[in-house]
């Protein structure tokens, strides 16, 4: 009786010991003598043969990595250092498992590399600017060795570009200096307007001599408005004008008299 007993709890240790539950983010790739049963066991409690089959559980869901910060020199030589972030996740248990020992670490080391070679083929504009077209070429580069792998490579981001601080400085200043001209730009093509303005005006007031005086009278109007002692009382050009033909005329007379003098002179 006694060895029934102990038959029948060892069987039950041995039952015991081949069930194994497989949890909803995993897969389990079961071992049977070594070699790999070609089915993968799903999520729930699976059944294993004690002592001969052994399972390995694969986690499937999306792994966050961050790849560090490399340094290279851009198509148009410009010294940087890039870093980016890798999202994937394993869709082949079985390959993952069996075709490469770690997969965690050889997609790192993967994306270091690609990480280098996507630098050293783009200009800075690209990496400040462009990164769409990065990221699609850094994922079609990691994917054709992940695909062996059993990996599935969901996006690659480049997080940050570090520049050289002489770099920064030059960028610093090509934008001040492009912020300047911008503004004389504005500057001068307000002055244009305004002087357009400006002659199209007086060609009209021109042609309306009681326009020029309308628009004398409503300047000492508003001068005069803004409570101040002293009044100042434009002088009218025209009389400017008229002094100045005076003048001419008194100086050529003067001088046309001198001319005749000296050409008859007394006996």
């Amino acid at each position: 009786m006694a060895a029934l007993v102990i038959v029948v709890v060892l069987v039950l240790f041995l039952l015991s010991t081949g069930v194994r539950v497989v949890q909803q983010y995993e897969r389990g790739v079961v071992f049977r003598l070594g070699r790999v049963r070609g089915k993968v066991r799903e999520p729930g409690i699976t059944l294993l043969v004690p002592v001969i089959d052994r399972m390995r559980k694969v986690n499937v869901q999306v792994i966050t990595m961050p790849v560090p910060a490399q340094e290279g020199i851009t198509k148009d030589n410009v010294s940087v250092s890039v870093d980016a972030v890798l999202y994937f996740r394993v869709n082949d248990p079985i390959r993952a498992t069996v075709d490469v020992q770690n997969y965690s670490f050889a997609m790192l080391q993967v994306a270091q590399t690609s990480l280098r070679s996507i630098i050293g083929k783009s200009e800075l504009d690209d990496l400040l600017s462009g990164r769409e077209n990065l990221h699609q070429g850094l994922e079609v580069m990691l994917e054709s060795p992940a695909t062996g792998w059993g990996v599935h490579i969901d996006r690659v981001e480049i997080k940050d570009v570090s520049l050289p601080d002489s770099m920064k400085r030059s960028m610093a200043r090509q934008a001040e200096a492009d912020r300047e001209r911008r503004a004389r730009i504005i500057t001068a093509d307000g002055e244009f307007q305004a002087a357009s303005k400006l002659a199209e005006a007086a060609t009209r007031m021109a042609e309306t001599p009681a326009a020029m005086q309308l628009r004398l009278l409503q300047t000492v109007v508003e001068v005069a408005a803004e409570k101040n002692s002293t009044l100042v009382l434009p002088f009218p050009v025209e009389l400017l004008r008229f002094f100045e033909a005076a003048a001419t005329r008194v100086t050529d007379g003067a001088a046309g008299g001198a001319t005749a003098d000296t050409a008859d002179p007394r006996p």
